[in-house]
């Protein structure tokens, strides 16, 4: 048996399946895990959700920012925008199973010595801390005030995680870092507007780049940040986001020897 993760999918199905083919990927034998965005921006998102979900015990992913999106919409705490290609998702006569299958997902896995998540761990956290804290939005999900939860999701404050923090700040921080950050400073301030890794802001960094970051020394999967183009980060950094709805490749990893293998048309 192989593990496989993937890399942000965004409704580019027809590249996921030619490079799922390129990897000889067996259901019966191997496991997909996508590092979250299965959906949105590109032409099938539907197509990629009905797919994952129907791979069962082979499939598994953590959520990322798109998914958390869809799911606000679904609630009907939140309207698409333009750019949304997710309607089909929401007009689909499987909707409800397909909804009710992603909402029960997690926003972080371990998978042998890897931990996935979608956009990564801040500096300051531990990574127990970080899956503690992420079941706690992993619950919020689960419980009967999920629509609250998606109410006050969306924004970009608090802008630092401290353990003061309750209610819907302290989950929106939580979120945010899984699943938006991409820079940070050294103790977890974030700026959620910046995605040009050529410019970021004064004292700011990637959230990876941080000598002080408290996960070092763990192998983290990540995904969310096309513009890195799947770029080398440093040991122990897998991203796996090459910007496949933006005309890049789709990117998977071999959990077993660390090889990437990539599509592109």
């Amino acid at each position: 048996m192989a593990d496989y993760a993937v890399g942000d999918i965004q409704g580019c199905f027809e590249h996921l399946i030619s490079l799922l083919d390129k990897i000889h990927f067996d259901p019966d034998k191997d496991r997909l895990i996508a590092a979250g965005d299965l959906v949105n921006r590109g032409p099938k998102s539907l197509e990629t959700l009905r797919y994952c979900m129907a791979l069962g015990d082979a499939f598994a992913m953590v959520l990322g920012n798109h998914e958390l999106h869809l799911l606000a919409i679904a609630h009907g705490v939140r309207e698409p925008t333009p750019k949304d290609t997710i309607s089909e998702i929401l007009e689909a006569p499987d909707a409800d199973e397909l909804l009710d299958w992603l909402q029960r997902q997690p926003l972080m896995l371990n998978v042998r010595e890897y931990t996935i998540v979608h956009a990564g761990i801040p500096p300051q956290w531990t990574l127990t801390r970080a899956q503690s804290l992420a079941e706690e939005v992993h619950h919020a999900l689960l419980s009967d005030g999920a629509s609250d939860y998606f109410r006050q999701m969306y924004g970009d404050y608090p802008e630092k995680w401290s353990e003061d923090l309750e209610g819907s700040s302290r989950l929106r921080v939580i979120t945010n870092y899984l699943t938006r950050m991409r820079f940070c400073t050294s103790d977890g301030i974030l700026d959620l507007q910046t995605k040009d890794t050529r410019s970021p802001p004064t004292s700011y960094r990637p959230w990876f780049d941080h000598p002080s970051r408290k996960t070092t020394s763990q192998k983290i999967i990540f995904g969310h940040w096309a513009a890195l183009k799947g770029r080398y980060c440093g040991p122990n950094l897998f991203p796996l986001d090459t910007g496949c709805v933006w005309g890049g490749p789709l990117r998977v990893m071999n959990l077993t020897n660390q090889v990437y293998t990539e599509y592109s048309k």
